[in-house]
């Protein structure tokens, strides 16, 4: 029974601070464009190195 004692607020605080960082992520706009990633990925382009620029 006394492991229970322990465990109880252990669980308790540890959910507190989970739901404290995700609030706080809502709050910082972590969540606002959920699209852009996974259209960016989507997109072609190619990784080609710019050309260099003549220097004078």
């Amino acid at each position: 029974m006394t492991p229970l004692l322990i465990l109880i607020p252990v669980v308790l605080v540890i959910g507190m601070l989970a739901l404290g960082a995700f609030l706080w992520s809502l709050k910082s706009g972590q969540y606002e464009d959920l699209d852009g990633a996974a259209m960016r990925i989507l997109e072609d382009e190619e990784d080609r190195p710019r050309p260099a620029q003549d220097k004078e």
